[in-house]
């Protein structure tokens, strides 16, 4: 009763002004590291990388999440104060990379820009603590899916934008335009309004205790690797080798714009569909195997499409199914998750699934030097099906 009146008084506090400025910071987060995004596996074989060196570049985004999200989040619960400034340093770390990739086209300067992008992507774990606060627990799927629907819409901008952005200022402007908004973030992130709860109602842990006790929250475990798979083939697909699939059957960098389009236009409706829809949490298993199956089935068809209708198509499908797991996962860790260990919960859930993007587009990248692009597409439908199984043994309450 009393988490639950905190909970409602917090939610009081807010203003739509908090929301909208919160958002704002949102934006300029996923903009600054996304904008260069759907054409960088091209511009990674423009400068002269194999399919292997593309594959370790892009998954080493994963890497500094898989390390720094999970003891973010432990650090963020012990010491509250450090939220929102930790939120800041993702900016400047996302201004230091693209300034990196604007000088520097080696191989390991530009690993190291998409290692510190890596740092930028981890500081989400603040973000989506900081934001669910702003609402009681039982909305927490509401706050999961307008946070969702965020990166969600500012990735479409960004997807449909990149292509016409590289074409009227070359491969480096995209690169400008990411530093711009890291300064622009830094200030919106500065001016974020912080809800807390009452001191008396988070026990003192030590270290270790934190670490124990997340690890044993029911249902973690096989929510984080279902979020794994999910962010494999993300990272795979429209952020890794659909734009090279799609250059190999003809399409132009300007035509790219059109694929992220279609993957992201539905992608997006349907996070925004959940801040409106009340799902029965009953409901999510099978809504989660629906949407694995169909994920499954689009990535099955993608290497069959010999036109731009066709792969959009598909690609579009392929954005519906995932824009159902992301924000229903999402939003179970935060019911699962006790007050006092919610950001831990989130930097577990958040450093695990970031396995899926390092490995993801690593696996992908030597398949495809070995076997080819469109071998990649068949090997991440298998593993869509595959996870399926583990679907059966989590149970909402």
């Amino acid at each position: 009763m009393i988490e639950q009146i905190k909970e409602l008084n917090a939610q009081q506090k807010i203003s739509r002004s908090n929301h909208l400025h919160f958002h704002a910071a949102v934006f300029c987060f996923w903009f600054s590291i996304y904008i260069y995004a759907p054409l960088f596996s091209v511009y990674l074989e423009s400068i002269g990388f194999s399919y292997a060196e593309v594959g370790i570049i892009l998954g080493g985004y994963g890497i500094s999440q898989i390390l720094l999200r999970f003891p973010l989040g432990i650090l963020s619960d012990m010491l509250l104060s450090v939220r929102k400034h930790l939120l800041i340093g993702g900016f400047v770390c996302a201004f230091a990379s693209c300034l990196i990739l604007i000088f520097f086209k080696d191989f390991w300067a530009v690993l190291f820009a998409r290692l510190l992008t890596g740092i930028t992507a981890s500081m989400w774990v603040m973000a989506t603590v900081l934001y669910s606060n702003y609402f009681t627990l039982e909305k927490a799927t509401k706050a999961m899916g307008a946070m969702q629907c965020n990166t969600v819409a500012t990735q479409l901008v960004c997807m449909t934008t990149s292509g016409y952005f590289i074409h009227v200022g070359g491969w480096d402007f995209p690169f400008w335009l990411g530093a711009t908004f890291s300064i622009m973030g830094i200030y919106f992130a500065w001016h974020i309004k912080e809800v807390e709860g009452q001191p008396f109602s988070r026990p003192h842990l030590h270290t270790g205790e934190y670490i124990k006790k997340t690890c044993s929250i029911s249902g973690l475990k096989i929510v984080t690797f279902l979020s794994l798979v999910a962010h494999a083939i993300l990272f795979i697909t429209i952020f890794g080798f659909s734009p090279i699939i799609a250059e190999s059957i003809g399409l132009k960098n300007t035509h790219v714009s059109w694929l992220m389009g279609a993957f992201f236009i539905p992608h997006a409706l349907t996070s925004l569909g959940l801040t409106f829809l009340h799902l029965n949490r009953k409901n999510h298993k099978v809504i989660l195997i629906i949407s694995f199956g169909l994920t499954a089935f689009f990535l099955a068809c993608i290497p069959f499409a010999k036109s731009l209708v066709a792969i959009s198509m598909y690609h579009a499908g392929l954005g519906l199914a995932l824009g159902f797991i992301f924000p229903l996962l999402l939003g179970e860790v935060v019911k699962i998750s006790p007050s006092h260990l919610k950001t831990s919960a989130m930097g577990f859930y958040q450093s695990f699934y970031a396995i899926g993007i390092l490995i993801g587009p690593m696996i992908a990248g030597i398949i495809a030097e070995k076997s080819g692009v469109h071998e990649v597409f068949f090997m991440t439908a298998i593993m869509s099906l595959l996870s399926i199984a583990s679907i059966g043994f989590y149970q909402t309450k």
